[in-house]
């Protein structure tokens, strides 16, 4: 078993694609066979996968989380750090805080278009922290 961590600064609400560092820590593991586990530690920031090919993929989702979970909604109490702070929270409970892939031949068994992204939330930058662990 292999574990390391990493930060990520964020430029705020967006997509980020996190997956080379994820693979430097497969390779860094020395794992031929296993699971690859990536969690953030933030609970307005989360990790999906999804096309890395396309940037307008990311620019859609962005759009259709606005509009699945609008800032500043009167149905939330919480709104201690803004408008944007319980939506973020909503947003990251609908994704996810972890994932985990499969791992072949040493490799991340990523699909053809398939990225690992830290999805954040809140429109101000942050530095989210992620930790990778490989088993094998």
């Amino acid at each position: 078993m292999y574990q390391t961590a990493f930060t990520i600064g964020t430029d705020g609400r967006g997509l980020t694609e996190i997956t080379d560092k994820v693979r430097e820590a497969v390779t860094e593991a020395g794992v031929t066979t296993g699971l690859c586990h990536v969690f953030v530690h933030h609970t307005s920031a989360s990790l999906i996968i999804s096309e890395n090919a396309d940037p307008s993929v990311c620019r859609d989702l962005d759009r259709f989380m606005a509009r699945l979970v609008p800032d500043g909604d009167t149905l939330f109490e919480h709104d201690a750090e803004g408008p944007d702070d319980m939506a973020a929270h909503v947003r990251s409970v609908l994704t996810r805080s972890d994932l985990t892939v499969p791992l072949t031949a040493g490799r991340l068994a990523l699909g053809t278009w398939q990225g690992i992204w830290l999805w954040e939330h809140r429109y101000q930058a942050h530095q989210r922290r992620v930790t990778v662990t490989v088993h094998g």
